[in-house]
């Protein structure tokens, strides 16, 4: 007996899948721009590449290292190195994109009911100790919250940018 589930071939997967790093679309961007611990950023990095998606760092000396340390991709993935995140956030947004934090507020959108992006993107990733600073906060459009029923009290940023990315690419 045959089980009902059949699992993709390492060759079925292979063939669906590109065989070159996608180009820079433009249209997400992941930016954990205040990151606590560089491990989880080659981690995001995957995820970005998964949803074609870009990621956005800071300039700290220790963010090449970082996204080697989580990142398994065969190639490159597509990734923005900015100056100061509060002045390429004020540029992103006086350029027309959207500008989405992933943060506790009272004024949040529950993840479940964020609508796909339709047009560029930036999500926001805050320190997972103390979140966005407040003079980023402003720079905001939106701010989505992911529910969290456990005692902990947040997620790491490749875990919430992962979630967020695949809602904003339409994929969930």
């Amino acid at each position: 007996m045959s089980p009902a589930i059949r699992v993709k071939s390492r060759k079925e997967l292979h063939r669906t899948r590109r065989h070159q790093a996608h180009r820079c679309w433009g249209h997400l961007l992941a930016a954990p721009l205040w990151p606590l611990h560089g491990a989880n950023l080659g981690t995001l990095l995957r995820t970005c590449d998964a949803v074609g998606a870009c990621l956005a760092v800071p300039p700290f000396r220790w963010v090449d290292e970082a996204l080697a340390r989580g990142n398994t991709l065969r190639r490159p993935g597509c990734v923005h190195r900015i100056g100061n995140p509060s002045d390429w956030l004020t540029a992103e947004r006086a350029a027309g994109s959207r500008i989405v934090g992933v943060e506790l507020a009272d004024e949040a959108v529950r993840l479940a009911d964020l609508p796909a992006a339709r047009q560029r993107t930036v999500i926001v990733l805050g320190h997972e100790s103390t979140g966005i600073p407040p003079d980023a906060l402003d720079l905001l459009d939106l701010a989505v919250e992911i529910p969290m029923v456990g005692t902990g009290h947040s997620l790491n940023v490749a875990v919430a940018g992962s979630l967020v990315l695949y809602k904003l690419a339409g994929l969930l």
